[in-house]
């Protein structure tokens, strides 16, 4: 080191301008320079730290590098693992096996989503896709607690059905982008009361009401014959 010239330890930063330097690391990193001293971990803790959570992955959302807060705006869980195939398929008719791959993430996003509830009032945007463990009632908590959210985009959702659009007009006053595509229990006659209860709503339901609706084996329609009459002679 020369004579006479100042040194600065990254720590000696006040902390406006270490939370500007966190904001241009991802999550991990975020996370990894949070455990190297006090300081840092109270930067990372700063919920002003993060307006925005991108995850495209189930598994990510059980790690600790984020902090869910009031300056969160918008939410994307985006799941393309093959196996969101098998969390579609009706649980009726899923083997032992399949079952047994859905449990250890049944309630990973419902669990994550409740928090979000509690803690981040001001999320604008929610983004879901893959995600078909998620129900009427996780969607209906959001609207009722994130009371400035506009826009609500779900793919993929095989758990939402008509239940959730008929409360949209009674709780989100709002949501101005609602998308529910390839979300098979989703109707046609719900879809146009939601239109009816909001008609300025941009509403978009790819393939959704086109699509076969969950029955229970018990709850096909019955086919009713006609008596024949036995005519002797």
């Amino acid at each position: 080191m020369m004579p006479g010239v100042l040194t600065m330890n990254i720590t000696d930063l006040n902390r406006e301008c270490l939370l500007h330097l966190f904001s241009f690391l991802d999550r991990d990193s975020k996370k990894y320079l949070s455990q190297t001293c006090h300081k840092f971990m109270e930067v990372f803790q700063e919920p002003s730290l993060w307006p925005l959570l991108n995850f495209t992955s189930i598994s990510e959302l059980s790690k600790k590098n984020y902090v869910l807060g009031p300056a969160l705006k918008s939410l994307s869980i985006c799941w393309y693992s093959s196996r969101v195939k098998v969390c579609n398929i009706e649980d009726w008719v899923k083997t032992a096996l399949q079952k047994s791959m859905c449990s250890s993430h049944l309630n990973t996003v419902s669990d994550f989503l409740l928090q979000v509830c509690k803690r981040c009032p001001n999320l604008r945007t929610l983004t879901l896709s893959g995600c078909a463990h998620v129900n009427d009632e996780n969607i209906i908590q959001i609207l009722k607690h994130c009371s400035h959210l506009q826009s609500l985009k779900l793919e993929n959702c095989s758990g939402v059905t008509d239940r959730m659009l008929v409360v949209v007009p009674l709780l989100s006053k709002k949501l101005n982008t609602l998308h529910v595509n390839f979300c098979r229990n989703i109707t046609q006659n719900g879809l146009l009361l939601l239109q009816q209860g909001c008609p300025g709503i941009a509403l978009q339901a790819d393939r959704s009401a086109a699509m076969v609706a969950d029955r229970m084996p018990d709850e096909r329609p019955f086919l009713q014959r006609t008596p024949r009459k036995l005519v002797v002679r």
